[in-house]
């Protein structure tokens, strides 16, 4: 297996996320630089650029809201400006979060978990100023953290992982001309897909970073980049190695790909490599033919694999370790809690009448 195609697909992406980061920091005052200089060391690309949106849509928040800041542009802010703050002030900015619209105009809407990493994005903040003595004051320290409501975990039971599958290997015999063909022209790729990602847990992420190279049929295993840049190696069973050895020495052997995509795993139609929003739009286009009561999408199979994976070994610390978890506690949050059959079995334990 080539390690260094993997790597080089993830470290494009590091370039991205960074130059985006620097044409956003850019647009904003000096001394915010110096926050992501210091957390550059420990945080990865991809956080620091989240972290950029977060504290610029702050800027834009006091700009448009407080009096003072009425006339600022997002690079007029002072050091200063950030002990004036309020708790109050930061509260209210919590609440525009929950609807507000960006720079586009477009209407954002954040979730519990939207607003939770936002203020995460803001502590973090004014912490380093803080601890620098940079600033006397930190208002941020005073917010409370928005409270979580616990939402039922959607994932496939085991008979419509069947039905998903057997649709997508089959579902194309119902159709007929231009529709047909195109369904035919992409069911290997999707079947491999959706069998590896309910086959292994894997992100979405780590699907496309998939290069040719990362297969190893020897081992039936899978040289993969985890968040935060760590590699490990996962391996799969029987179902996915037949459904990988389909797409890969029919379909993926027949299409010469776009120059600069000659290694990726999984191409789309335009012989690139797939993006996860590509993947993300697929699943769903499938799950809504098949079980269209349940809102799928690859997350959604992640946990199902977590949750099957669980059942079938009962070891929580296996879980953890093959999904990539770094704190087996979010694996116990998510897999070890009582399950829908014991549940089922609850709802018959109490009769209210006699028979």
């Amino acid at each position: 297996m080539s390690q260094q195609k993997e790597l080089d697909y993830h470290k494009q992406l590091d370039i991205d996320y960074t130059l985006r980061l620097r044409a956003v920091l850019d647009t904003m005052a000096p001394f915010v630089k110096d926050f992501f200089r210091a957390i550059e060391p420990r945080t990865s690309a991809k956080t620091r650029i989240s972290y950029a949106y977060d504290i610029r849509v702050f800027f834009n928040f006091l700009i448009e809201t407080h009096p003072t800041f009425n006339d600022y542009l997002l690079n007029s802010f002072k050091l200063s400006d950030l002990e004036n703050i309020e708790a109050y002030e930061l509260e209210e900015y919590l609440e525009y979060l929950k609807v507000y619209r960006d720079t586009n105009d477009r209407r954002q809407v954040n979730t519990e978990k939207g607003l939770a990493r936002k203020l995460s994005s803001l502590r973090s903040f004014y912490h380093y100023f803080y601890k620098r003595e940079r600033i006397s004051k930190n208002p941020a320290l005073l917010l409370d953290t928005p409270k979580f409501h616990e939402k039922a975990i959607i994932r496939l039971d085991v008979d419509e992982i069947a039905l998903l599958l057997d649709y997508v290997e089959h579902g194309g015999n119902q159709l007929s001309g231009q529709r047909k063909v195109y369904f035919e022209k992409t069911k290997n790729r999707d079947l491999a897909i959706l069998t590896l990602l309910l086959g292994t847990g894997i992100r979405v992420s780590e699907c496309v970073g998939l290069d040719i190279q990362d297969v190893d049929f020897k081992n039936n295993g899978i040289h993969i980049t985890r968040k935060g840049g760590s590699e490990m190696v996962v391996y799969f069973g029987d179902e996915v190695e037949n459904a990988l050895k389909s797409y890969i020495l029919v379909d993926r052997a027949a299409v010469t790909p776009v120059i600069g995509h000659n290694n990726a795993l999984f191409l789309s139609t335009q012989r690139k490599r797939m993006g996860i929003q590509a993947v993300e739009n697929m699943v769903k286009k499938y799950a809504a033919e098949v079980i269209p009561h349940k809102k799928i999408t690859p997350h959604k199979l992640r946990s199902t694999y977590g949750t099957e994976l669980y059942k079938e070994t009962g070891d929580i610390y296996l879980v953890a370790d093959v999904l990539g978890h770094k704190d087996v506690n979010t694996t116990k949050k998510h897999y070890a809690a009582i399950d829908e059959n014991r549940r089922r079995r609850a709802a018959q334990a109490v009769q209210l009448r006699e028979k």
